[in-house]
């Protein structure tokens, strides 16, 4: 099993590696740029300046008209009562999203105190028979073995050396 170190050096290599590939796309000299629409293909802020000037050409011309069928367009545009119906039916499916099912008897935040506050014994068991981490707490040695095993984490002696310069690897990635 690889130490903590050990991962941590990977994922400094790894992102090293990304920040790498980044830098090269942003200064113009990676290939892909071709999946841009824009007539300037081979740098991003002047591919950008591209779409500013078509949109302030937009703007002149009287900006986008409406249609409410159009799918896709950069000069159409929905009318207020599509926009508005639209954020009506992305509210109600968020909030039948939100509430998951719940019954109406829970369906509010007072409904949802009420039963919290009815149960509040319970809950308080349970919370005590939990492993904590806003203050110390006695554990027998069996406990912590079970602590970590239902975590997934390693004990301290799993993880290797705490020391490791992690910016000195991540460097060497660059």
């Amino acid at each position: 099993m690889a130490t903590l170190q050990v991962r941590l050096q990977d994922l400094a290599t790894r992102i090293a590696t990304e920040v790498k590939a980044l830098r090269t796309l942003l200064n113009g000299n990676a290939a892909d740029n071709s999946a841009l629409i824009t007539t300037v293909k081979t740098n991003l802020v002047a591919a950008i300046n591209e779409v500013k000037t078509q949109a302030n050409s937009l703007a002149a011309s009287g900006g986008a008209t409406i249609n409410d069928a159009a799918s896709s367009s950069s000069t159409q545009t929905y009318s207020i009562d599509k926009i508005v119906t639209s954020i009506s039916e992305a509210r109600a499916a968020l909030k039948a999203e939100i509430l998951g099912g719940a019954g109406a008897a829970y369906d509010t935040l007072q409904e949802l105190k009420a039963f919290l506050d009815s149960n509040s014994g319970d809950i308080a068991s349970l919370v005590a028979n939990r492993l904590r981490f806003d203050a110390a707490q006695s554990l027998t040695a069996p406990q912590k073995v079970q602590g970590n095993a239902n975590l997934g984490s390693a004990a301290l002696v799993d993880t290797g050396n705490l020391d490791t310069n992690l910016v000195t690897v991540f460097e060497a990635g660059l």
